[in-house]
């Protein structure tokens, strides 16, 4: 069934964005010249988040080189344009936010001849060197392939979670991602990232799109033999008529199965969920516990540390 056919359940519903926090991170972002994924992307996560005083920003430009077609973010050329102060200017940026863990990911860039990587390596660098404290995930492109480029971004960058997502199950990779995407090409970068000294890896499977729910048991398996220690499952909404159709709303039920597997198999935290993302807060949280010895319990770390989180988008 169509997503245009059936009306949006009640458990996919969110208020709209707005109030006094929202607001003001709203104006800090844009005074500081930085752009959001949030908006770009049309998350409906935008007004919790915010409002909470979590934000994504993008670097490294706003167009991606491929055409995926679940995907709102602008897709084109770039010409091999890079903003060389950009890796200082958001180091600098971000020091002046009260954060403790930075989410940083990037759209493909295919025109360029590391994908990137370099460039994600050194933002990584200056952003810490600003800020000693903060905790950095990288959530990457799958640089065309290229192992030294994976290489590149783990070992002269040190990010403390590497992420790269392999977006839906393997069967489906054809009808949603670009050509020249695929699951193998995924599951190695993820596997070379472990390989190349990344002390945490993280993917994302989006479901709703056709597939059945033995097929995402398969695929969270096949993340599993990569060694991949978290995972992230949510609903796949349509952003607009000129995207895949969205096949079914996947009941709350289903991602407590997801959920539930998930443990078994041996990861070490899983957010399944509705409206759960690639970036999401509570495994964002879990992870600033763990990364800073604080333990696995995320109720535990709440009450920890107040600080906000802000997930970078390169």
């Amino acid at each position: 069934m169509a997503d245009a056919v059936r009306k949006k359940p009640d458990w996919l519903r969110v208020r709209l964005p707005g109030g006094e926090r929202y607001n003001g991170l709203k104006e800090t972002l844009r005074g500081l010249d930085l752009h959001t994924v949030c908006e770009e992307a049309r998350c409906p996560n935008i007004g919790e988040c915010w409002s909470a005083g979590t934000a994504t920003i993008m670097i490294l430009g706003e167009t991606c080189t491929r055409g995926c077609r679940f995907c709102a973010v602008n897709t084109g050329d770039p010409g091999g344009l890079v903003d060389p102060r950009e890796p200082d200017n958001t180091a600098r940026a971000l020091a002046k936010l009260d954060l403790s863990y930075v989410v940083m990911t990037m759209v493909d860039r295919d025109d360029l001849l590391d994908g990137g990587a370099a460039h994600v390596a050194q933002t990584v660098r200056r952003v810490k060197a600003a800020s000693p404290e903060l905790l950095v995930e990288v959530l990457v492109g799958d640089f065309a392939g290229q192992k030294t480029d994976v290489e590149t971004c783990v070992v002269d960058g040190r990010p403390d979670v590497f992420a790269h997502n392999v977006e839906v199950v393997p069967e489906l990779q054809r009808v949603m991602r670009d050509a020249r995407c695929s699951w193998e090409r995924s599951v190695d970068v993820l596997r070379w990232a472990k390989d190349a000294g990344a002390s945490v890896t993280k993917s994302s499977l989006m479901v709703g799109c056709g597939e059945t729910e033995d097929q995402v048991l398969g695929a969270m398996r096949g993340l599993r033999d990569a060694d991949v220690d978290v995972v992230t499952i949510g609903q796949y909404l349509r952003p607009s008529k000129k995207h895949t159709p969205l096949v079914r709303y996947v009941e709350p039920s289903e991602f407590d199965t997801y959920r539930d597997a998930g443990r078994d198999m041996g990861f070490k935290y899983v957010a399944s969920g509705p409206l759960v993302r690639s970036s999401y807060r509570a495994a964002e949280a879990f992870l600033e516990g763990v990364l800073k010895g604080a333990g696995p319990s995320f109720d535990r770390y709440g009450k920890a540390d107040g600080r906000r989180s802000l997930r970078v988008v390169d």
